[in-house]
């Protein structure tokens, strides 16, 4: 149940009567009222008449059975929604398994693009944006009923690989620390003339796939694997093995995927390199921008790889919409990637490429979060250091891991993800203020109700108490709110509203008591306690946030 366009359906005969057709009531949440409409001010101007005179000519003609209306101001209406209007429509979401949320009316394919480390590397804090965003859109977009697949875009492939697999040749094994057998091959190759060109023909010998070469890559490969897996199960995020798409997937349509661009007049020559001009983009001197499709040594660089990705995406697995989770850096890259994909015809309607961009994690400097050493901090260890510090709210071992893992990804999503955001420990594990573990708390408190009152929750829920009602208007929130963040994907939004909704169910729990209210009461009390935790627990788990029992 959507309050606002419920409450504005009831407006629009009014406003019809008023101005003669059809005019959007814009009712909003209010700090005066539940809602409130200030769509009279702008109809003033067109009418030339006073606001206030139509505010109060559109509630005479405006349906609002159980509805108190106020004027305030130069015309705004306020409107408050009856009790008993509220107690039957909150009876009717508490039966709903869905919470108000309903199927969509296409089921889309949806690929989403997000994680994506690099083979040999340890995931470091830079890839935990990406990672948990992107959980949070698999999350949301599967429970609403779409078809999605989950790609790991991971970086398996280039000239890099030649210095990796001749250091594992030499080494035989890793001793399990990725970052330190990295730079290792990277100072040989960087002192070493004999190692740097062997390191150079075992390039070639990977691309012509050489068995003895090949084997060692797979190793490097499956050993990366076996890394961010780890990451993967302890962030509690759906990335599986089976979700890994590598580099080295499209190796073999990258040639074709050239000629095919060429053949539609999409490339040109330049300096030697084959590269893709697409409408819309230009340098500062005003020149069109290239995308360097095949590089002047006839080697493909990551627009050859992206575009045969998106060509795989839109034609071989039906997808109509593409979401890429990847920070905003990379927005031009991928805007005139997509651009070349809809020249090429690959993109057209209702298919769509989207750009989830998102800023940067900062220290309490300001600056990019770092070691004390001042390199990155590796993405296992600041996991770890999460459920070390979230002990301290909780002996429990599982406890402190949902609340240490809960606290790192609330911080991040209810964050405007355009924005930088600064990781502050003391601040994302606060039992009070908009953290993970002050939701988790309230979901606990409402279990904890359940665990004494030896009763289910009543089918039948009485609003009588002004935090009965705050809390009805907040639970009847919920689809609205998942609505928003399904065309947005700004999941600060789903965040802030589950934030409102402990707010309110804590105002509640303050001021009407649950197990010694009247029988009645009580077998109502319980419902609006039961639908809040089911709202919480939904809301936090398409955050990838688990809800504690007990804390």
């Amino acid at each position: 149940m959507d309050l606002e366009r419920w409450l504005a359906d009831r407006l629009a005969p009014g406003f019809a009567k008023v101005a003669g057709g059809p005019v959007d009531p814009a009712v909003r949440r209010s700090q005066h009222a539940d809602f409130q409409s200030d769509a009279a001010l702008s109809l003033a101007r067109r009418l030339g008449r006073s606001p206030r005179d139509i505010a109060a000519e559109v509630v005479a003609h405006a349906e609002l059975t159980d509805v108190d209306t106020t004027l305030s101001g130069p015309g705004f209406i306020n409107l408050t929604v009856g009790d008993a209007t509220l107690g039957a429509l909150v009876s009717e979401l508490a039966t709903d398994e869905r919470l108000g949320v309903t199927a969509p009316a296409t089921v889309e394919t949806v690929v989403v693009d997000y994680s994506a480390p690099n083979v040999a590397k340890e995931m470091h804090v830079g890839h935990l944006r990406t990672t948990v965003i992107g959980d949070a859109v698999v999350r949301l977009l599967d429970w609403l009923g779409h078809r999605v697949i989950r790609a790991n875009h991971l970086g398996d492939w280039g000239t890099p690989f030649g210095m990796l697999v001749e250091h594992l040749r030499d080494v035989g094994e890793t001793d399990g620390d990725l970052d330190a057998f990295y730079k290792v091959a990277r100072a040989r190759f960087e002192a070493d003339d004999a190692f740097k060109e062997r390191a150079r023909r075992r390039v070639v010998a990977l691309q012509s796939g050489d068995e003895d070469t090949m084997r060692l890559w797979r190793r490097l490969v499956e050993l990366s694997k076996e890394h961010f897996l780890a990451v993967y199960d302890r962030l509690d995020t759906r990335l599986t093995d089976a979700d890994f798409v590598g580099e080295s997937f499209y190796n073999d349509a990258l040639g074709p995927v050239v000629e095919e661009l060429d053949g539609l007049g999409l490339l040109r020559d330049s300096d030697g390199a084959a590269c893709a001009f697409p409408a819309g983009f230009a340098g500062r001197d005003g020149e069109p921008l290239p995308l360097i499709v095949r590089k002047s040594d006839g080697g493909y660089g990551y627009a050859a790889t992206d575009l045969a990705a998106i060509r795989h995406r839109l034609l071989d697995e039906k997808a109509t919409r593409l979401l890429y989770v990847v920070g905003l850096p990379q927005r031009q890259h991928l805007e005139m990637v997509f651009q070349v994909a809809r020249e090429a015809g690959w993109l057209r309607p209702p298919a769509r490429a989207e750009h989830i961009g998102f800023g940067s994690i900062l220290g309490t400097d300001g600056k990019m979060l770092r070691s004390r050493a001042g390199e990155s901090i590796k993405l296992a260890d600041l996991l770890a250091e999460a459920v070390d510090r979230a002990a301290g709210l909780s002996p429990d071992r599982d406890i402190a891991t949902a609340v240490g893992i809960g606290a790192v990804k609330y911080a991040d999503l209810s964050t405007d993800r355009a924005k930088d955001y600064i990781f502050d420990w003391d601040r994302m594990l606060a039992l009070s203020g908009n953290t993970a573990p002050y939701l988790q708390y309230a979901h606990a408190r409402v279990r904890s109700i359940f665990a004494k009152a030896g009763s289910e929750p009543g089918s039948r829920v009485i609003i009588a108490e002004p935090a009965e009602h705050t809390l009805a208007i907040a639970l009847l929130g919920f689809a609205p709110a998942i609505a928003v963040v399904e065309r947005t994907l700004e999941f600060h939004r789903l965040a802030g509203y589950l934030y409102d909704l402990a707010t309110a169910f804590n105002g509640f729990f303050r001021d009407c008591p649950v197990l010694k209210a009247e029988p009645e009461i009580r077998a109502s009390r319980l419902a609006l306690c039961d639908l809040t935790a089911r709202t919480l627990r939904h809301g936090l788990g398409i955050l990838g946030i688990t809800t504690p029992d007990r804390m």
